[in-house]
């Protein structure tokens, strides 16, 4: 064998770890974590806060897998992974489905616990500096925390103050309850019968949030978690029925989806419109300087059990390799903490998850700033989590759903025969 300065340095180098004296290739603390977030867009905040996790972690690297399209499609491949046994290191789950994934994974021990690693942080001490008992609940199952909170969102109040007050209203103090916001939106129709008085596009939104919403501000839950059944076949969910009927008949909203919706709002043709603070931005640009714009909290009809659904997601480990799992609990630390949660603030409008991030060194100049992003910090105490349904069908559920609310607020079926309707379906889909 010719042997070369390559040759000879790699002898030296081998030699020197079999003896204790050297540092092996791949030592123990370099470690690249494989993890998968869903949604593209998101990588405007996740590329930058990986990069500066690099920068103060040298000897941890994270390699991004491609995004999944959305919440649904990134919990199918994972799942698929699953079986295969090609499982991604963290991954960033949506609150619906994230109990549907421990339910899978964790009897083929594929997912994590974090008790252990929330111990040596200090336990309760820990979880209670950084999140709040609803927000910290967000990532857990079965009273065990799977995910720390990443992103969350819940829904909130758009406002054309011009419009508002023209009808009488005040965009600064907008009614608390949907039956003063039905009242209001009448009379911002009743101003021209070309501007809608409101716009709550349940009728075309792609999954069930703002349903839950319906449900939850009354008090009610989706599923009773006894009978595996729904849990909204009484007057909250007929009640919520019978509200989006009354959008249309009284607050005269235009059956639109989501973006049309939007678009209408934004050239000063609907009163006001309830979305996820997310679009912020976006409906500013479409605003412009036509009219101020202005934000308020989701109503609650019933004020001491009423909450809203959170979307987003938590941050979950898949991995079963233990220098990956301590290099990815360092990771799930920095992305739900106060400095990585201002920056994904600041980029998306979304709520903070810690709530440390919204003192004086993080978002409260921002706020100070921005009222209009602000708001929806105003309801992380109402937060309640996004649910899912047994038997891992709530995509399909949802769109069957969704079908019979949008015959029910064009007036074809009543609303007590949407419930039946929706209750009978619902509950043959989760078997």
């Amino acid at each position: 064998m010719t042997i070369t300065r390559r040759t000879a340095l790699s002898g030296l180098a081998i030699g020197l770890t079999l003896a204790g004296l050297g540092r092996p290739a791949f030592a123990a603390e370099d470690v690249t974590l494989e993890v998968l977030y869903n949604l593209p867009g998101f990588t405007k905040f996740h590329q930058p806060l990986a990069d500066e996790f690099m920068k103060n972690n040298p000897g941890i690297k994270i390699n991004f897998l491609a995004p999944a399209p959305g919440y649904n499609e990134g919990q199918q491949q994972v799942l698929r992974a699953a079986v295969t046994g090609n499982l991604p290191d963290v991954y960033f789950s949506g609150y619906n489905l994230t109990a549907e994934l421990v339910h899978t994974l964790l009897p083929r021990q594929q997912i994590t616990d974090l008790g252990p690693f929330i111990e040596a942080e200090g336990g309760k001490t820990f979880l209670d500096k950084n999140y709040s008992p609803k927000m910290a609940a967000l990532g857990q199952i079965d009273g065990k925390q799977y995910g720390l909170p990443v992103n969350a969102s819940s829904p909130i109040i758009y406002i054309n103050s011009e419009l508002v007050t023209k009808a009488g209203g005040d965009p600064d103090n907008m009614p608390k309850t949907f039956p003063g916001l039905i009242e209001l939106a009448a009379k911002i129709h009743a101003l021209d019968p070309k501007i809608a008085g409101m716009g709550y596009d349940i009728n075309g939104w792609p999954d069930d949030w703002l349903w839950q919403a319906l449900i939850f501000e009354q008090g009610g839950t989706l599923v009773d978690p006894a009978t595996k059944t729904v849990a909204f076949d009484n007057e909250i969910g007929l009640n919520a029925l019978k509200m989006t009927r009354q959008f249309v008949t009284e607050g005269g909203q235009t059956l639109l989806d989501w973006d049309q919706s939007r678009q209408q709002f934004g050239a000063g043709l609907t009163g006001f419109i309830f979305s996820t603070p997310a679009h912020v931005q976006t409906i500013e640009g479409l605003v412009g300087e036509r009219f101020e714009l202005k934000t308020a909290t989701f109503p609650l009809d019933n004020a001491e059990k009423g909450g809203v659904p959170t979307g987003g997601n938590s941050a979950v480990i898949l991995t079963q390799d233990k220098a990956r799992q301590d290099a990815a609990w360092k990771y799930l630390k920095w992305v739900t903490g106060p400095e990585a949660q201002n920056t994904i603030v600041r980029i998306t409008g979304y709520l903070p998850t810690n709530q440390l991030a919204t003192g004086p060194d993080f978002l409260e100049p921002y706020y100070a700033e921005h009222p209009n992003v602000k708001t929806a910090s105003l309801q992380a105490d109402r937060s309640m989590p996004w649910a899912g349904y047994p038997g891992g069908d709530s995509v399909r559920i949802w769109r069957t759903q969704r079908d019979i609310i949008g015959t029910v607020m064009r007036g074809e079926v009543t609303p007590e025969e949407g419930l039946k309707q929706i209750v009978e379906q619902t509950n043959a889909l989760m078997k």
